[in-house]
Parts: C-alpha cells; sequence; structure tokens
C-alpha cells in the first residue's frame, strides 16, 4: 500500500494505517530527536508527543511534503517547546568567524581557528571523532544544530529544510553555515588540544 493510500485510510480513522506510517518513520523521527535534545529520556518525550500531535492532526495533513516529512516539522516543534525552557546562548555574528582582512581567503589566513572538514559524512565514519561532533552538536543553540541536522544526517535539500523549519531559504542556508563554522573553531581547538 502507498503512502498515499494509507495516509487516506489514516485520515479517515484507520488507526492501523496511522501506525504503518508511524512505523516507517518513527526510528528516523527518535534519532533527529536524540540529536536534538542529547538525551534519550527528552527524545522519547519528543516522539510521543509528536505521535499524539500527529494523531490528533492527521486530517490536517494535505500531502504537500511526504509524511516524514511532515513529521520532522511536528518533531522539530516539540524540541522546540522542551527546549525553550533550558536558555542557550546565540552563536556569535559570522564574521567573528572569518579571516581579519577580507581580502584574505579562508586558505590564505594562517591564523584562522576554521578547522577544514569538507564531508561530514567521511568525517563521521571515524568513532571518536562522531563522539566529539555528537558532544559540540548538542551544544550548538537549537535553531543551528536543526538546519545542520537536517542537510547533513537527513540529507534533505536546503528547500525542504526551509519549509520544515519555517524559514527562507538565504536563512536556512545561513543556518547550516553558522552551524559548520561554530563546529569547524571547536573542532580546531580540540585537534589542537589533542594534536597540537
Amino acid at each position: 500500500m502507498s503512502e498515499k493510500e494509507l495516509v487516506a485510510r489514516a485520515q479517515a480513522g484507520d488507526f492501523d494505517a496511522f501506525s504503518a506510517l508511524v512505523t516507517a518513520n518513527k526510528t528516523k523521527i527518535y534519532a533527529l530527536a536524540v540529536k536534538m535534545t542529547g538525551n534519550s529520556e527528552d527524545a522519547d518525550d519528543v516522539v510521543q508527543d509528536t505521535l499524539v500531535k500527529a494523531n490528533d492532526n492527521i486530517e490536517h495533513f494535505r500531502g504537500e511534503s511526504s509524511f516524514g516529512t511532515w513529521l520532522y516539522s511536528i518533531a522539530l516543534n516539540q524540541t522546540r517547546a522542551l527546549l525553550s525552557k533550558k536558555k542557550q546562548t546565540d552563536l556569535k555574528p559570522i564574521e567573528e568567524y572569518l579571516p581579519s582582512q577580507p581580502s584574505q581567503s579562508l586558505d590564505e589566513h594562517s591564523n584562522s581557528k576554521l578547522f577544514d572538514w569538507k564531508d561530514p559524512h567521511t568525517a563521521l565514519e571515524d568513532q571518536e571523532l562522531k563522539e566529539i561532533i555528537d558532544r559540540e552538536l548538542a551544544a550548538l543553540p537549537y535553531k543551528y544544530r536543526e538546519a545542520f541536522l537536517l542537510k547533513y544526517y537527513e540529507e534533505l535539500p536546503i528547500k525542504e529544510i526551509a519549509k520544515i523549519i519555517n524559514e527562507s531559504v538565504a536563512s536556512t542556508k545561513s543556518r547550516v553555515l553558522r552551524a559548520r563554522l561554530a563546529l569547524r573553531e571547536r573542532l580546531a581547538e580540540i585537534f589542537k588540544e589533542q594534536y597540537g
């Protein structure tokens, strides 16, 4: 049975169809929630709240995106609500991550603290590095963490991420860039401490 058929049945009150939709997406929603909250207890709460909200609002799902994308949106909103109680400082302005002289490129700037992390997927293959990245990612403010996770962990296109987080494409790109720069800076510091 296709997703479209399952959605139609779920909207007509078929709980088995809704369960099938949830089963197909629950693992990814949980993984995203763990990355966003930093712990399994909060992630469990996010998933439970997400599924309750999705069940209560299934009739409002219009099928403009996949059911999984719709669940991501709900999960991110639930995570925002959970984390809004925790005060997190915002990232520094982007200019503070860049070389002091605008004419210099990042490669020419020998004192730059940016660690050149070009391929997140290759880097994540190293378990030790993965743990460091996960820890540093959990320290990012929510709005940057969510954009980064959706881009590099869930491999969603920027346009789809923008829809999910209800931001413009330009703002979404900026959030992904700021998250990358912040992670690069922290990773450079960590590597300098360990291998410097």
